[in-house]
């Protein structure tokens, strides 16, 4: 079974992933964005990381989950902020209220994190957004057979190759769409921040 302070080492890992990422984010964002994506990346994850080690341990995963949504929810910033806020509602409707779960409800976890995603998105895989690096990442998540750092390395292979394919997309969504075409070789700042933070759940599933 996978105990709530699994999840939060998970979870810290992949806030610390992203931030030291986002040098790389901006400068990605820079060429057909706002240039301020590695920015809010930061501010989310240092929400999601405050979150996480104020936590009391009261309500299981559900709540962890919960908080995180809540703190993510406060932050000004881009379209990231709705995204990170509803892809962490989603994974709270999914989550256990006990402090230990089941890889199948893990598993279920992330599915409805997806699902609640894509929801608010409508982004599908081939628009060059976060989607790309996250519904490879659950759907490797979710077929994988093993323990709790088998299956978290194989999404984050899955979020790392559906990362690298958005370099060959164009942008279908905000600021990005208008450069058409020319966004074909540079990856999508959002795949990556997503390719970093599930390295990071499997750095910290698998310590």
């Amino acid at each position: 079974s996978i105990s709530t302070d699994a999840i939060k080492k998970m979870l810290l890992a992949g806030a610390e992933r992203v931030i030291e990422a986002r040098n790389e984010l901006t400068d990605i964002d820079s060429r057909f964005g706002d240039a301020d994506h590695g920015i809010t990346m930061e501010k989310i994850m240092t929400a999601l990381a405050g979150a996480v080690q104020s936590f009391s341990g009261e309500g299981g995963v559900k709540a962890l989950m919960d908080d995180v949504s809540m703190a993510i929810m406060t932050i000004n910033g881009g379209s990231a902020v709705p995204l990170w806020t509803t892809l962490f509602d989603g994974l709270s409707e999914g989550a256990s209220s006990s402090d230990e779960m089941s890889l199948d409800e893990l598993k279920a976890m992330f599915r409805r994190g997806l699902e609640a995603f894509k929801a608010l998105s409508k982004a599908k895989v081939g628009d060059k957004t976060m989607t790309d690096a996250l519904e490879p990442a659950v759907e490797v998540l979710c077929a994988c057979n093993g323990g709790l750092a088998e299956v978290m390395k194989a999404a984050a292979e899955g979020a790392e190759a559906g990362a690298a394919a958005t370099v060959n997309f164009t942008a279908k969504f905000g600021r990005a769409k208008s450069y058409g075409e020319r966004t074909i070789g540079t990856p999508d700042a959002g795949a990556m921040s997503m390719k970093y933070f599930f390295r990071g759940l499997a750095e910290g599933a698998g310590e």
